[in-house]
């Protein structure tokens, strides 16, 4: 082969050669960028998903709830009597102590009392006194009408000896309810029981001097009806609607842990105590074994339906602001509705909704911070129960 046709061969074998690499350079760069614009177009969609809040929806439970109230309470008996005595002088007997259960009219302790029985004999005597008088001025007049018709007497002197016998008649009477009062006094003497109960409290022993009418010093005794005993409660002002009179509510008392016992709202004070923001109500209870003490501590229980109209949702998806209170619902583009609602009823992880939501609203379980009106979101999938 001529040199020069050597020469041409070989320009021609290295001019395809230099296409063939710029193809495939050209091919490679043109790759290169396509998979660029690809993981470009891949990235700024997992960024705009990532950007895109994933929320989870929590179901409206238009079912009323029941919630629990426990509140704090203290016994007494239905009927405590403190037992003062009517008389002063010094313990003479005393029958009874602490915890003894007694009976209406039992005596419970006997009182020496010197100077009201003087008094007693002094007002009887001058009740005989009284009476003769009385007696021999009935006489006078009597006397004096007989002597009048043969003008023994004047008319003047009959008048004043009536009026006179007037006079000692009502001195008699006078008397007589001196030493009746005297007598009634005496009775108080031997300090009784007002009703059948138990002795719960002695402050006086034989010996001890008693003044009447003393309200410085302690009973001589309180005397209680155990059998049945009352409980009051301050019940919170957006719970009274709840609690009407006859409602049942269950005690328990921590000296008797897992046992209840039965009681029900027989009055109320049917006002709120501007400090406490609370108003008192009563409960009676059964007491017929003697098992609570008054003025114990115990525990009231309430189980409290709910109203009717209302949803429940998790206490989580309530959002607080300078807006006031709203829940975060879901659209059908899921993008973020606010709605403005108010709180029926508290019931700890779950409250119940008065206003501000409808059946079909699908709320957010847990809203997070900065979530506003018109936020995009992806609802996370609630998979099926099979």
């Amino acid at each position: 082969m001529p040199p020069a046709a050597g020469r041409r061969s070989l320009m021609r074998k290295l001019g395809a050669a230099g296409v063939a690499a710029v193809a495939l350079v050209a091919f490679l760069v043109v790759t290169g960028i396509a998979e660029r614009e690809t993981g470009s177009a891949r990235l700024r969609e997992w960024t705009e998903a990532q950007a895109t809040p994933t929320v989870a929806l929590a179901s409206l439970d238009p079912q009323p709830g029941v919630a629990s109230l426990d509140l704090p309470g203290r016994l007494r008996a239905a009927a405590q009597a403190p037992i003062f005595a009517r008389v002063s002088g010094y313990v003479k007997t005393r029958k009874v102590d602490i915890g003894d259960v007694v009976k209406a009219g039992q005596t419970l302790a006997e009182i020496e009392a010197p100077d009201l029985d003087q008094q007693l004999q002094q007002a009887k005597a001058d009740l005989a006194s009284a009476a003769a008088s009385a007696k021999l001025s009935l006489l006078t007049l009597e006397r004096g009408r007989t002597l009048l018709t043969s003008a023994a007497v004047s008319q003047q002197d009959l008048d004043q000896r009536t009026a006179d016998l007037g006079a000692k008649q009502a001195a008699v009477k006078a008397a007589e309810a001196n030493v009746e009062r005297l007598q009634a006094l005496a009775g108080y003497e031997r300090v009784a029981a007002p009703f059948d109960g138990v002795v719960t409290a002695r402050n006086t022993d034989v010996g001890a001097l008693i003044n009447a009418g003393s309200s410085a010093t302690p009973p001589m005794f309180v005397v209680s009806d155990l059998k049945r005993l009352l409980v009051t409660i301050y019940v919170p002002q957006n719970d009274v609607p709840s609690i009407r009179i006859g409602a049942t509510a269950a005690i328990v008392a921590p000296e008797y842990p897992g046992r209840t016992f039965a009681a029900t709202i027989e009055a109320s004070s049917r006002s709120v105590d501007a400090a406490s923001g609370a108003t008192l109500m009563q409960l009676g209870v059964d007491n017929a074994d003697g098992a609570l003490m008054p003025g114990a501590y115990a525990s009231v229980h309430f189980d409290l339906p709910g109203a009717a109209g209302v949803f429940r949702v998790p206490a989580a998806a309530l959002i607080f602001d300078r807006r006031g209170l709203r829940i975060a619902t879901v659209d059908a583009h899921n993008r973020v509705a606010m709605k403005t609602v108010t709180i029926a009823r508290d019931l700890g992880a779950e409250v119940e909704i008065g206003s501000g939501l409808v059946a079909v609203d699908r709320i957010i379980a847990s809203p997070a911070d900065g979530l506003v009106d018109g936020d995009e979101v992806r609802v996370l999938e609630t998979p099926k129960k099979s």
